[in-house]
């Protein structure tokens, strides 16, 4: 199916990042970051419903946690993701 509006260029994903975070005043994760959320939520919504992704990523913001140390504890070491 053809982009009804191809015209309409949305931003990527990073750049939208960069600007949500600094609407809400913080700065954007770097890329190593976004790499470790990313397993996380693939993590979480592989072991139950996708709903526990995007819930994770928020709880680990919540708790000020870590994400590469939340990650370790969710597989055992020296495993990577599929």
């Amino acid at each position: 199916m053809a982009d009804p509006n191809p015209t309409d260029e949305r931003p990527t994903g990073r750049e939208w990042l960069e600007v949500f975070a600094a609407q809400i005043g913080v700065d954007p994760p770097d890329d190593a970051t976004i790499e470790t959320l990313l397993d996380i939520a693939g993590v979480a919504a592989h072991a139950s419903e996708r709903i526990a992704a995007p819930i994770a990523c928020y709880l680990i913001g919540r708790a000020g946690a870590d994400p590469a140390a939340v990650l370790a504890t969710l597989r055992p070491a020296g495993t990577e993701p599929a």
